[in-house]
């Protein structure tokens, strides 16, 4: 199963329309994830057109993204791989275990806010955020998720640069 994950897309301010080199990475995807802060909900109406969406909302959504359905967590099983969705995360210091208490069933937490990318294991949960494809604020590029799942396992996790 492939999974694209994005987060902090900030529409209209930063995404105007699918960016292409987005674009590629949603072509062939069999799920889309988003982390919050899409802002508005035409994002999401859009990244159906490629492949189903689930997303939580963001600090920075309207009432709008509420109303396409997106709540303030989510709890899942994609192929026997338990996942918990959150926008914010926390402070760095302690994130892992913090996660754990918070989706204590979940062997993934997806999660955005920070527009930091990481895929990092600890306290028996992995935690992934993507990035923002569009608003990349210190960081050297824009940047998207892809997982692969198979077998109720992550068996590859890959940030891609889109900028």
């Amino acid at each position: 199963m492939k999974v694209v994950v994005l987060s902090d897309t900030h529409a209209p301010r930063h995404w105007k329309s699918c960016p292409s080199a987005v674009a590629e990475h949603l072509r062939g995807a069999d799920l889309i994830l988003h982390a919050g802060d899409v802002c508005t909900a035409d994002v999401l109406v859009e990244l159906a057109a490629y492949a189903p969406v689930r997303a939580v909302l963001g600090n920075n959504d309207g009432p709008d993204v509420a109303a396409w359905g997106a709540p303030e967590t989510l709890e899942f099983e994609l192929d026997g791989l338990r996942v918990g969705m959150i926008h914010d995360s926390g402070p760095a210091a302690g994130r892992t275990a913090r996660m754990r208490r918070r989706f204590p069933a979940a062997d993934l937490v997806v999660f955005g806010h920070s527009h930091i990318p990481m895929d990092l294991t600890g306290d028996g949960i992995r935690i992934f955020n993507p990035g923002s494809p569009t608003d990349r604020r210190r960081q050297p590029q824009g940047t998207v998720g892809v997982l692969g799942i198979e077998d109720g396992r992550v068996v590859e996790a890959v940030i891609f640069p889109v900028t």
